[in-house]
């Protein structure tokens, strides 16, 4: 079992028993009335309790397909857990009235099975899980946010080394041209697998972007068209292509620091001067022009494993 499943466990284990407590003070019904015998049906209901959760996280798994992820960010853990209390609320509510009608109605004859008692018992469980999904709420964010911040650190040292060994790498190769060169050495063949440094990108029509991949910035969607941000003697500068972004990708699919970002964003990960984490969401810091980019939640696995595989 691993710790994200513990940590579920345990969390839905403390919710129970926090609405369990809460019974065992109001004494709903008709509770007082078994004297001792009412701390049984608290341990029934709170097994009730476990067997509900369960039911909901297979029905949140594999009907609703929201299954527990922590890479989604914290907005989709919010989402998830509201509709947990959506499903859960009622399905514990109606587990508790058939155990009411079927085990507590010998004492107490109001406990049979009826839409006022389902009603009364909904109300007594949304109250509880209200109260428990505040506190839950805002635990895990802070949780969250705290590990999101400490990935981002990471992520950026990562990106940091990977920017200063290709710069350490240009630098070299530079040195070594220079050496051919003044010892007119003939140079070596170029090996297959070496990229090309220089590209053409072209679209639906005859026109075509000829690119350093050093210099190009990011590649944004723009509706038919796509705008590509590059270095031009030092300054930026934007070129408009009739392609589409998926177009772009790929042409550029055989450099792997060319990632999408996001459905309208195509980025060069060397021109990544920061990555920042702002409630949940994370965003790129482009050198030179200063633009912060997106990253969907459904692309920012691949902009972080990306990051790590170019060491």
């Amino acid at each position: 079992m691993s710790e994200g499943q513990k940590d579920t466990i345990k969390t839905r284990a403390l919710s129970i028993a926090f609405i369990v407590l809460a019974l065992a003070i109001f004494k709903p019904f008709g509770l007082e009335a078994w004297q001792w015998m009412g701390l049984a049906h608290l341990l029934a209901i709170f097994l009730l309790g476990i067997v509900s959760c369960m039911l909901t996280e297979g029905i949140l798994k594999y009907i609703v397909r929201k299954p527990r992820s922590l890479e989604c960010g914290v907005d989709y853990i919010i989402r998830r857990n509201l509709w947990f209390q959506l499903i859960n609320t009622p399905l514990v509510s109606l587990l508790i009235c058939l155990y009411r009608h079927f085990v507590m109605s010998d004492l107490v004859p109001g406990n049979v099975l009826s839409w006022s008692n389902y009603f009364e018992t909904l109300l007594i469980i949304a109250f509880g899980s209200f109260a428990i999904g505040l506190y839950w709420r805002f635990k895990f964010r802070s949780r969250y946010l705290t590990a999101e911040l400490e990935e981002t650190r990471l992520l950026n040292e990562q990106l940091q080394r990977l920017q200063q060994e290709t710069e350490q790498r240009a630098l070299a190769a530079a040195r070594s041209a220079q050496v051919h060169e003044l010892s007119e050495a003939p140079q070596q063949p170029i090996s297959e697998n070496q990229l090309p440094s220089v590209v053409t990108l072209a679209g639906t029509t005859s026109e075509t972007v000829m690119v350093r991949i050093a210099d190009l910035l990011y590649i944004e969607a723009v509706g038919n068209y796509v705008k590509i941000y590059h270095l031009h003697e030092g300054a930026v500068q934007s070129s408009m292509l009739r392609a589409t972004s998926k177009q772009m990708e790929d042409d550029l699919r055989a450099y792997p620091m060319i990632v999408r970002c996001h459905r309208a964003f195509l980025v060069n990960l060397q021109q990544v001067e920061e990555i920042v984490s702002r409630s949940g969401a994370m965003q790129l810091l482009i050198k030179h022009s200063h633009d912060f980019l997106p990253v969907s939640r459904s692309n920012m696995t691949q902009v972080k494993e990306a990051i790590k595989q170019l060491q």
